[in-house]
């Protein structure tokens, strides 16, 4: 068996991006919101495409979570009633300050800093966490179209990912966008005061929202959406209002992304390569040569291409669709593709 060496110039490393909906059955539009008829956590309110339980759903499987974070712990009850102690920083051990805590030190990298929204500096967040089964690797930026519904409010919110020439990175090294009033990446027309809605944090997928922008009034740019918030202790259900916004409008477009590499290999067979056969079938058991028109005018059929170490250890295999006739007259260029 021979070998020959790539050259450099011979291979070639191509990435592409593979965007798919992100929702279930394929679609880019989430229309229908559902929720359990049972709350099984107060951390966090799962949102499904189809009625948990429906007979034939196929598209019952969780979408996203919708979760509300307080900095102080304020809007939630406590986690254990007996443990109600007041911590050093004033906040109190109930599910919103643990929700808080959890994606201060996921997306900021950091125990004691806070969210802020330009001017805006709340005590709280909203978040939508799409389900990891939704995605391949993360949302893809400028897909983002929300809408918002408080009574006869109503704002659709995108991110800037395609406006912006900026890239933005939090202290724990995690890429966000900020969320703009706009659809499918374009910002809309009309300019307003609350001009940051949240952000956008791609390869985490996840979305946080600025109540202070939803709770302005609609000149302002918000949607009024200022639900009572008391001390801690006091479950005032703000996840289910958060859950109410989004299903009064129920129009969610998003979509997943993949980035995937491709090593392309260029082999080329020149025509004095391969031309000769080493399978033993065509000797007889003398050693002589069974076909006696290969001396002068050999012949052979290419079907596979092996890719090897420098150790001599086979590494990969492509497959020619149908065998490629191989002579002193004829040359080759198979290109071989192995996507990882």
């Amino acid at each position: 068996m021979s070998f020959v060496r790539y050259n450099p110039e011979d291979s070639v490393v191509s990435t592409e991006t593979v965007v798919r909906p992100m929702w279930s059955g394929d679609l880019n539009t989430l229309t229908t919101f559902y929720t359990s008829s049972v709350i099984t956590s107060s951390f966090y309110i799962n949102v499904y495409s189809a009625y948990p339980g429906a007979l034939n759903a196929t598209t019952e499987s969780v979408q996203m979570a919708l979760q509300y974070g307080n900095k102080y712990g304020s809007g939630s009850s406590y986690i254990n009633p007996s443990a109600t102690t007041i911590m050093p920083d004033g906040s109190s051990l109930t599910t919103s300050r643990v929700i808080y805590g959890q994606y201060r030190t996921l997306l900021l990298g950091t125990e004691s800093g806070s969210f802020s929204f330009g001017n805006d500096n709340p005590n709280d967040i909203y978040i939508i966490n799409v389900a990891r089964n939704r995605y391949k690797e993360h949302i893809q930026p400028g897909s983002m179209t929300l809408n918002l519904k408080n009574g006869v409010s109503t704002i659709v919110l995108t991110d800037d990912s395609q406006i912006t020439s900026t890239t933005n990175y939090t202290t724990a090294g995690t890429l966000y966008y900020t969320l703009i009033s706009g659809s499918a990446g374009a910002a809309a027309t009309a300019a307003n005061s609350a001009s940051i809605y949240g952000y956008m944090y791609p390869d985490s997928d996840i979305i946080i929202l600025n109540p202070t922008a939803l709770s302005k009034s609609i000149p302002d740019g918000g949607i009024a959406f200022a639900p009572t918030v008391n001390a801690p202790g006091t479950n005032n259900n703000i996840q289910q209002g958060f859950y109410q916004i989004m299903s009064s409008s129920a129009n969610f477009a998003l979509q997943s992304a993949e980035n995937v590499s491709a090593h392309y290999f260029f082999t080329r067979v020149k025509n004095q390569d391969f031309n000769y056969t080493t399978n033993p079938s065509i000797i007889d058991a003398n050693g002589n040569l069974i076909y006696t028109t290969l001396i002068n005018n050999p012949q052979t059929f290419i079907t596979t291409v092996g890719l090897y170490n420098d150790n001599n250890e086979l590494l990969a295999v492509a497959k020619l669709s149908r065998p490629l006739v191989k002579d002193f007259t004829k040359e080759a260029l198979i290109k071989v593709k192995l996507d990882y």
